[in-house]
C-alpha cells in the first residue's frame, strides 16, 4: 500500500464515484466524526457520486440515504441498495425512497442462520447477537467488538468457520461477523447499483471508482478497483487480508477518510491531458 499522498493526479482526475465503508472508516468508537461527515459534503458539493457500502442493516440504510449527503447506500454486505429519486410535482417534489434487493438474498429467518447462531453462541463465551439485528432483513450479525466485552479477532475467525461449515457466507468487519445465505457480497451489489443507477461500465470505468475501507469484509472491493484506499487501521487485519488496496492514509478511521478525500479533491483539479 502506498501513502495516499502518492495517489497520481493524472489517474485520480478520472474519478467519478466515491464508495466507502462506514464503521471505523467514517466513524471512531461508533461515532461519526465531524471530519468525515464534512468530507462527505465536500465530495457531494464537488459533484462526485457518494455511496456508502456497509454491513449495517436495512433500517440504518433508510436513515442514511434520507439524511446524509449521499447518492445511495449499499447495505447488509450487498443484500440491498437504497436511494432517493425526485418526487412528482403533485406530491410537492419530495424525494421518493427506492430499493433494490440482490436476487440471491434470502431472508434472515433461514433455518441455517438459526443453527449458526446457536452453535456460535454456545461455543464462544461473550459472543452476542448484534444490537442492530432487529433492523436487519437478510443477515445475522454476531457482535465480537462493538459492545463489551471486546473479543479477539481469533473469535471472529472461529465464528466465520462455523458459518461456512453450515453452508453460509460470512465476512468479518471491525465489529461484527455478518452471516447470510446466498452468493453475493459488497462488491457484487455495488457493481449492480453503479451499473443500473448511474450507467457505470465495468472494465472501461474501473478507474472512475474509489472505494475506501478498513477491514476484511472490504477485501473484494480492494481487489476490484485499482484506486482503492484504506484508512490506517487496516494494519490491524494484516493476517486476515490477502488483497490490500493501492493506497492508505496516515491517520485512522474518519480522520483517515478525510485525509483521503482531501487528496482526491486536490487531484480533481489536475487538468486532464488532451
Amino acid at each position: 500500500m502506498k501513502p495516499i499522498a502518492e495517489l497520481p493526479p493524472e489517474e485520480a482526475s478520472h474519478i467519478r464515484f466515491i464508495l466507502m465503508d462506514i464503521d471505523d472508516t467514517l466513524t471512531r468508537d461508533g461515532k461519526l466524526l465531524a471530519a468525515s461527515y464534512t468530507a462527505l459534503w465536500k465530495l457531494r458539493d464537488a459533484g462526485f457520486v457518494v455511496i456508502p457500502v456497509t454491513g449495517r442493516p436495512a433500517g440504518w440504510c433508510d436513515l442514511i440515504v434520507r439524511e446524509w449527503p449521499v447518492d445511495g447506500v449499499v447495505g447488509e454486505n450487498g443484500a440491498l441498495a437504497f436511494w432517493e429519486e425526485p418526487g412528482s410535482a403533485e406530491g410537492g417534489a419530495r424525494p421518493v425512497l427506492k430499493t433494490d434487493f440482490h436476487p440471491q438474498a434470502l431472508r434472515n429467518d433461514h433455518p441455517a442462520l438459526a443453527r449458526i447462531r446457536e452453535r456460535a453462541l454456545s461455543a464462544i463465551s461473550g459472543l452476542r447477537v448484534a444490537k442492530d439485528q432487529f433492523a436487519r432483513m437478510f443477515d445475522l450479525a454476531l457482535d465480537f467488538a462493538e459492545e463489551e466485552p471486546a473479543l479477539p479477532l481469533e473469535t471472529a475467525e472461529q465464528v466465520r468457520r462455523i458459518a461456512v461449515e453450515e453452508g453460509a457466507q460470512a465476512k468479518i468487519s471491525s465489529i461484527h461477523v455478518n452471516v447470510w445465505m446466498g452468493v453475493y457480497d459488497k462488491l457484487s451489489m455495488a457493481e449492480r447499483f453503479l451499473t443500473r443507477r448511474f450507467g457505470w461500465q465495468p472494465g472501461r470505468g474501473d478507474n472512475e471508482v474509489v472505494f475506501v475501507g478498513d477491514s476484511p469484509n472490504d477485501e473484494p472491493l480492494f481487489a476490484r478497483f485499482p484506486l482503492s484506499c484504506a484508512v490506517a487501521n487496516i494494519h490491524r487485519y494484516q493476517g486476515l487480508i490477502t488483497r490490500f488496496p493501492g493506497f492508505v492514509s496516515a491517520q485512522e478511521c474518519g480522520d483517515g477518510f478525510a485525509e483521503i478525500v482531501e487528496r482526491i479533491l486536490v487531484c480533481a483539479k489536475f487538468p486532464k491531458k488532451p
